[in-house]
């Protein structure tokens, strides 16, 4: 029996409401594409709306949900303080992740930094930071 292909929706930006479309990443970044067919979902209100996020290669899938550069910034630094955890040997990958699904209350599909909002954000940065405190270890972000 084969496998039903799943429909993807193309998100919609949480600032101005429009649908996102999907784009090249050279029609947002220019010629600074990081990988060749990297795709974006970009509002279609873009540049005015400057909101979109990056797809999964090869699908469809978006790797989390659209953000200004404002909460694109956020993610970044958060994402530092969480990869701090495991790159100084405090948690393995794998248990950092679990760890990350136990403070944020979030399953794992859904324990995503890329997916989170400004004050999720935060939280994150925040109790990384105390991590690499307790373990004399220096703080990011």
């Amino acid at each position: 029996m084969r496998k039903k292909k799943q429909k993807i929706q193309p998100p919609r930006c949480p600032y101005c409401g429009r649908n996102a479309v999907l784009r090249d990443a050279s029609y947002v970044y220019g010629d600074h594409v990081y990988k060749e067919g990297q795709k974006l979902y970009v509002c279609a209100g873009y540049p005015s709306c400057n909101s979109y996020v990056g797809v999964h290669m090869g699908s469809l899938r978006p790797k989390g949900s659209l953000a200004n550069g404002e909460l694109r910034n956020k993610r970044i630094r958060a994402h530092k303080a969480f990869d701090a955890v495991w790159h100084e040997g405090i948690l393995s990958r794998k248990e950092a992740y679990h760890w990350l699904q136990d403070i944020t209350g979030l399953d794992e599909q859904h324990a995503h930094i890329a997916m989170f909002s400004d004050y999720r954000c935060d939280q994150v940065i925040e109790a990384c930071n105390q991590v690499l405190r307790n373990h004399n270890k220096q703080e990011v972000a």
